[in-house]
């Protein structure tokens, strides 16, 4: 009997899975952008963790996922702190001292970074393909940010901030790797997210402080953060991670300038200009290049799957 299941499947769900993740996180950026007007960043983050922890734990009890795997808590642990705690309150805090630009500029380089300590930490391979589409992602993000960035518009401190919160963005991204080996997705985040939220508490003051001005639009846009960038995105983004590598999800993630580009086009009426269209596009270029696989990998891959489909028709 022949079978009607593709053995490409697991690898265009992992892909689909990333898409999500890196739509979604685009659309955070505007998002962000709003709900900062009326919150800290520290209050920011921590109303977004505690939603995202609320829908995450919810769902958990109606699938009753278990505690994650002793084997899986420091992975768990430590990218909870570094991305899901201190990368939000830092990014939060760094969009509000440099403009839109420098921003997106700075945090790219955390993808490079990943694929540094993957490679280090976590034996990843570092395919040309995968070398030369982050290289031309890369451009694309610097024609974005140097095109996004206004005069006088950044500041050291903010310039600081970003860099920080790509370091943690990376290092965040390498912990979680080796959890997702015995842990669920869901686990990995659910847990990553609620221990991002304890590490967010000094910030409860502030948090209750600011709701009671807030507007209501910045408030819904920070439970949006919560339950659709953080919630779902996370939980995709592991998914995704725990089928491929550390430094080619990385690479994924260099769409998200572009995609920002167009959001704000569409949702807050900001026409880009020529070149950072041409940046947009280099970006998705990149990420095309670098989630391709070479003509001998596709006949490796071909050849490995007759004998499965021989078994299969049997």
């Amino acid at each position: 009997m022949m079978s009607t299941s593709s053995p490409r499947r697991p690898e265009l769900l992992a892909a689909a899975a990333a898409t999500v993740s890196v739509v979604l996180w685009a659309s955070a950026f505007v998002s962000i952008r709003s709900a900062g007007a009326a919150y800290s960043p520290g209050a920011l983050a921590l109303g977004r963790l505690l939603s995202g922890a609320l829908t995450l734990g919810l769902i958990c009890l109606i699938r009753r996922e278990g505690w994650p795997p002793r084997a899986a808590w420091p992975g768990i642990a430590v990218s909870g702190v570094l991305w899901f705690g201190f990368y939000m309150v830092v990014l939060n805090w760094g969009e509000q001292q440099v403009d839109a630009g420098t921003a997106a500029l700075v945090v790219n380089i955390g993808p490079i970074l990943m694929a540094l300590l993957g490679s280090r930490l976590l034996g990843d391979p570092m395919p040309p393909r995968l070398l030369a589409g982050m290289a031309v992602s890369f451009a694309g993000a610097v024609t974005v940010g140097l095109s996004m960035s206004g005069e006088g518009g950044a500041s050291a401190l903010g310039v600081v901030l970003c860099l920080l919160a790509a370091i943690a963005y990376a290092g965040g991204v390498v912990a979680q790797k080796p959890a997702l080996g015995t842990a669920t997705p869901l686990q990995a985040t659910t847990f990553g997210c609620l221990i991002g939220a304890v590490a967010c508490l000094p910030f409860a003051g502030q948090l209750v402080h600011e709701v009671a001005g807030a507007p209501v639009p910045a408030t819904l846009n920070m439970v949006y953060l919560g339950v659709f960038p953080t919630a779902l995105a996370f939980t995709t983004w592991a998914y995704a991670l725990a089928r491929t590598t550390a430094s080619r999800m990385g690479a994924t993630t260099y769409a998200v300038p572009a995609l920002v580009v167009g959001m704000s086009w569409l949702a807050l009426g900001e026409v880009p200009g020529l070149l950072t269209l041409a940046g947009g596009v280099l970006c998705l270029a990149g990420v095309a290049v670098s989630r391709s696989r070479s003509r001998a990998a596709r006949v490796v891959a071909a050849g490995s799957s007759r004998p499965e489909k021989a078994r299969e028709s049997a």
